[in-house]
């Protein structure tokens, strides 16, 4: 049985936010098409279903590393900050986003507390990102047959 381990990121996000949005898992607040994504940037994303694709990122990432917060994912999913001529230096994402994320995560059942140690992926999150995995495994395996040995 592959795991999200075994799977490109690049292969298994498209497929989980897919999944997300036909099942209306999550869905985007009315201030997500204005707002950027932390003090890093300098705009908004481009992407319209960039709400979904950040959510199955966040499921991946409670996935891999384990029980976490909103604390830590603010650090995974921040950047350098420009200013000007002065040396550029780490700041992190925006943490409103991603609380509403978890939440909504949270909501629909595909993570749940810890307490005092964050979030984890449920096994209702656990059944999602492996049959993903399986579907994006199966599709990459069919054009790289070394890959098939993961199936």
């Amino acid at each position: 049985m592959p795991h999200p381990f075994d799977v490109p990121a690049s292969a298994l996000l498209p497929r989980v936010a897919a999944e997300l949005k036909t099942r209306q898992m999550v869905t985007p607040p009315p201030w997500a098409a204005f707002v950027k994504t932390g003090v890093s940037r300098q705009q908004a994303p481009t992407q319209t279903d960039w709400w979904y694709l950040r959510s199955a990122s966040v499921l991946r990432k409670i996935y891999l590393k384990g029980p976490t917060g909103v604390q830590r994912l603010s650090a995974d999913y921040g950047g350098r900050k420009d200013r000007g001529s002065a040396p550029y230096h780490a700041r992190t994402g925006s943490r409103s986003i991603l609380r509403e994320i978890v939440q909504q995560l949270e909501k629909s059942g595909l993570i749940k507390a810890r307490k005092n140690l964050g979030r984890q992926v449920s096994p209702q999150g656990l059944k999602l990102l492996d049959s993903a995995s399986r579907s994006a495994l199966t599709e990459l395996a069919q054009s790289r047959p070394e890959l098939a040995k993961y199936l």
